[in-house]
C-alpha cells in the first residue's frame, strides 16, 4: 500500500521571537515492512536543519531560526510504501533492551483502577492473546475524541472519563500492559483509517513479547498496525515521541495550528 501524508504545524506569536530551536521527530525509517518513497521536510522561512538518531533511535531533526520571527510553518510531505505483518516489526532499530519499557512515567502511571482492569481485561494464559484482549478492552472503554488538546491527560485521569484521545488511548493501554508486567511504549505515526483529515498525527501503542519481539497494539481501532500505519517515533510516553519539541527566546504568547491528511494511493 502507498501513503500520502501531508502534515502542516504552523505556530504564531503575539511578539516576535528572537530565537526558536525545535527537535523534530518527523521522519519515518524504513523497516521491513515500510519504505519511504520521498520524504521532505520545509520550513517557510531561514532555517538549519541538521539530522541526528536519539536515545531510542528515532530519526531527529534539529532545526535553528534566528528572529525577529513572528510565525513558522513546518510542512512534511512524503510518500511511504507499507506491508502487512500481523503487527509483528520487523527490522526496527532497537538500540535499548525491551526491559527498558517497564519504567513507568508521570503520563504513563498505573493507578489502582486501572491495574484491576488491566488484570480482568488481560485474563490468563499466552501472552500475545492477552494483549490483544486488552487492547480490544481498552478500545471498548471509551468514545473516542479526536480533538486535538494541548498537554494531554495521564492515563490515570483519562481512564477515569468516558471520551479519550487516541493518544489517551494508547497511554492507558501502556500503563495497563506495564501494570502487568510487560513492557510497552508509545508509537506516533500515521493512519489512512481514521478519515484522510485529522487534528494532529496518530498514536499506539508497542508492547514486547517474549520469542516474538515487539507487536503494535492500537487501541483506537481495536487492531494491530498493519499496512495502514507508518512509524515514525517511539519513546516511554506520548511527550518522547511528541513530532516537534523544543523552545523559544522571547516574550508573548504562542498559538499552534497542526493539519494532517494522510490518503491512500490505490
Amino acid at each position: 500500500m502507498r501513503l500520502s501524508i501531508d502534515h502542516r504545524t504552523t505556530y504564531r506569536f503575539s511578539k516576535p521571537q528572537d530565537r526558536l530551536v525545535q527537535l523534530l521527530r518527523m521522519t519515518p525509517e524504513n523497516t521491513h515492512n515500510q519504505t519511504a518513497a520521498s520524504w521532505h521536510i520545509a520550513i517557510d522561512r531561514d532555517a538549519r536543519m541538521r539530522r541526528h538518531r536519539d536515545g531510542f533511535g528515532n530519526c531527529t531533526t534539529m532545526l535553528y531560526c534566528d528572529g525577529p520571527i513572528d510565525g513558522i510553518e513546518i510542512a512534511v510531505t512524503g510518500d511511504v510504501v507499507t506491508s502487512g505483518s500481523n503487527g509483528v516489526l520487523h527490522g526496527t532499530r532497537e538500540p535499548l533492551p525491551p526491559a527498558l519499557f517497564l519504567r513507568t512515567t508521570p503520563a504513563t502511571a498505573a493507578d489502582a483502577a486501572i491495574t484491576a482492569f488491566a488484570r480482568d481485561a488481560a485474563g490468563d494464559g499466552d501472552i500475545l492473546a492477552r494483549l490483544h484482549r486488552l487492547n480490544l478492552a481498552v478500545r471498548a472503554r471509551a468514545t473516542v475524541d479526536r480533538r486535538r488538546r494541548g498537554a494531554g491527560r495521564a492515563a490515570a485521569e483519562a481512564f477515569a472519563r468516558d471520551r479519550a484521545t487516541p493518544r489517551d488511548l494508547a497511554q492507558i493501554f501502556i500503563a495497563a500492559a506495564r501494570s502487568l508486567g510487560i513492557p510497552a511504549r508509545y508509537v506516533t505515526g500515521y493512519c489512512d483509517l481514521e478519515g484522510d483529515h485529522r487534528p494532529t498525527p496518530h498514536g499506539w501503542a508497542d508492547a514486547y513479547v517474549e520469542r516474538l519481539g515487539w507487536v503494535g497494539f492500537d487501541p483506537t481501532l481495536g487492531l494491530s498496525p498493519e499496512e495502514h500505519h507508518v512509524r515514525v517515533a517511539v519513546a516511554l510516553d506520548a511527550g518522547g515521541a511528541a513530532p516537534v519539541a523544543g523552545s523559544r527566546l522571547g516574550e508573548g504568547v504562542e498559538e499552534l495550528d497542526v493539519e494532517v491528511t494522510v490518503v491512500r494511493d490505490d
